[in-house]
């Protein structure tokens, strides 16, 4: 892929001084750079992001080594997206935008007291949480609440229609999609260096769950076409106009069977580049990671409600005098209320939060807390930083905003801390164990209740992403938006896992083992039997005894139990064999 005007956004970590230069200055910069932490640069697709050449594939997956960019992108000019004094700038690879006239914001009044709240409290109920609880869903039944018949034959009609314009009879099924999909989901756990390592004969590659489930050249022409919008309906304002379609469904699934919970976070996640590799390595032994910024909006655990790909202000207009982080915020709060106006409480972190921000939510009757900038404080008149850092450890000031009812406290632990909300405030104060001096000795310091609720609810989607970081996708394609169905295949078994912790409580597995028996299951129930027929005895054998993922399901039709030959409407979901709960451990054992 390579245009003109792609979008390059470097995020937190780089140095002011990166103004006003070239792609490629911003990487030398960064190997120079001692002093960065963490370096994300973020790529949104080209301008002309619907036309047909972004189907066309960029090169070989398996001949490329490191995350490439192409030349127009490395030597295009960067300016800064956040234009705020002080915050921690974004750059943006893309034409600069005359900056607006500021609005005249009202004069706070700002009062020494704490916030009176005037929030409903929480009576969420969740009947449809229990009504599968009651299901007792297997994991590729939960997985399949996203993944569901009708998004299943979406993808299929999609792509069978792609290629029908590119003069190719494909004739992809449902069957052989979810083969695809569990060769994917698959490749998390076990990869290889190339693909097309598990098909081959070799003793050291070969892999039978897969050579077995579908053929290697029907695999990459199925993968090669894969598509999830109609070229001829496309928006061509939408850079995101080629997976809009899939977005729409999976945001839609993923809402619907979201467990209702009171607390919520919102933040930046990470869709890898499109390249052979996601990361690249500095001579300093730190890495760059590349890919999509995607605003997430997740659960104090980690299941992810909503999701949206970040094109700055191309495609996502701010308003209500927001910036573009806030209007994100008002959006999930929108999605989240079409479920019901409750008082939700959302957090997340001071690239978002303002006090504006923070009166808009008040007045949709959503609670929220979240870190801020000072300069973001509206000039409350809190005590100096400088000062209280002489103070002893747990020190705070704080204020209140008489017309808006937003609170702003400043507190100094190992740093100065500013926290706004308005929903939570100071009282009632704890203590809190936190390490101090050399030895790294526990001591106790006060902690204002809004802190500790913002330590103890914070962080959902930090932990989507560690979950969906360690068994991610490994397949993908060189097609600018090959990676989507990665990203939407780990967040939609992440979701899933989340479920079956809520739902199976005594019958938990971890999230590997969760994965695999999608795999196994997607892979031996979906394969073609058509030709050799030891093959289905071979899988039968192997996969009837490993003691990995069988779960007994309820059948529509009764059928012959495969132990004992009498009637039975249950069957075994991962040998697909007829079986009564009675025989089912004998059938299972040796």
């Amino acid at each position: 892929m390579a245009s003109t005007s792609s979008g390059l956004t470097a995020g937190r970590g780089v140095s002011p001084k990166l103004k006003s230069v070239k792609v490629l200055e911003v990487l030398k910069a960064l190997e120079e750079e001692p002093g960065c932490i963490r370096e994300e640069i973020f790529i949104s697709p080209p301008d002309s992001a619907a036309g047909d050449f972004t189907d066309e594939d960029s090169g070989d997956e398996d001949g490329q080594q490191g995350a490439h960019l192409p030349s127009s992108v490395l030597h295009a000019s960067v300016v800064p997206e956040g234009d705020s004094p002080g915050e921690e700038e974004d750059l943006l690879l893309q034409p600069a935008v005359k900056k607006q006239k500021a609005v005249v914001e009202p004069q706070r009044v700002w009062t020494k007291r704490d916030i009176r709240p005037d929030f409903s409290l929480w009576m969420g109920l969740d009947p449809h949480m229990e009504d599968l609880k009651s299901q007792e869903l297997s994991p590729v039944g939960l997985f399949e609440l996203f993944f569901d018949e009708g998004t299943i034959n979406f993808i299929v009609n999609e792509t069978n229609r792609y290629a029908c314009q590119k003069n190719v009879n494909l004739g992809l099924t449902a069957q052989e999609l979810k083969c695809v999909l569990g060769i994917l989901i698959l490749s998390g756990y076990i990869s290889y260096p190339r693909r097309r390592m598990f098909w081959e004969t070799s003793p050291d590659s070969h892999h039978h769950l897969v050579a077995d489930a579908i053929r290697r050249d029907r695999f990459e022409l199925i993968f090669s076409y894969l598509h999830f919008a109609d070229n001829n309906e496309l928006d061509e304002s939408d850079r995101f106009a080629k997976v809009r379609p899939l977005i729409v469904r999976m945001n839609r699934n993923f809402r619907q069977h979201a467990p209702l919970e009171e607390f919520y976070s919102f933040g930046e996640s990470m869709c890898e580049y499109f390249g052979h590799r996601g990361s690249r390595q500095l001579p300093t032994g730190r890495s760059v990671l590349l890919g999509c910024k995607m605003w997430c909006g997740t659960t104090s655990r980690g299941y992810l409600v909503w999701f949206e790909p970040s094109q700055a202000t191309l495609f996502t207009k701010p308003d209500r005098g927001l910036d573009l982080r806030g209007s994100m915020v008002i959006k999930f709060v929108d999605a989240l209320q079409e479920r019901g106006c409750l008082p939700y409480h959302i957090f997340f972190d001071k690239v978002f939060t303002s006090v504006k921000l923070m009166s808009i939510l008040r007045k949709k009757g959503v609670k929220a807390t979240g870190t801020v900038c000072e300069y973001r404080t509206e000039r409350c008149p809190l005590k100096d930083p400088k000062e209280l850092k002489k103070m002893k450890r747990g020190s705070f000031d704080y204020k209140v905003e008489e017309h808006e009812e937003v609170i702003v406290c400043r507190w100094h632990d190992s740093s100065v801390i500013n926290i706004c909300s308005n929903a939570t405030g100071i009282e009632p104060v704890g203590l809190s164990s936190r390490p101090s001096g050399a030895a790294r000795v526990q001591s106790q310091v006060c902690q204002p209740s809004l802190l500790r609720l913002y330590q103890e609810k914070a962080g959902g989607v930090g932990r989507m992403d560690q979950n969906m970081a360690r068994y991610r996708v490994k397949i993908r394609g060189m097609k600018w938006y090959s990676s989507f169905m990665g990203y939407i295949l780990d967040a939609a078994l992440n979701n899933a896992w989340q479920l079956h912790r809520i739902c199976c409580r005594d019958s938990q597995v971890d999230l590997l083992a969760f994965r695999r028996y999608v795999a196994c299951v997607y892979l031996e129930s979906n394969a073609n039997m058509t030709s050799q027929g030891r093959r289905s005895r071979r899988l039968e054998t192997e996969s009837r005894f490993d003691m990995i993922g069988h779960w007994i399901v309820h059948q529509d039709k009764r059928t012959r139990c495969a132990l004992c030959h009498s009637q039975t409407n249950t069957r075994c979901e991962k040998c697909q064999k007829g079986v009564h709960a009675k025989c089912f451990r004998e059938y299972h054992v040796r």
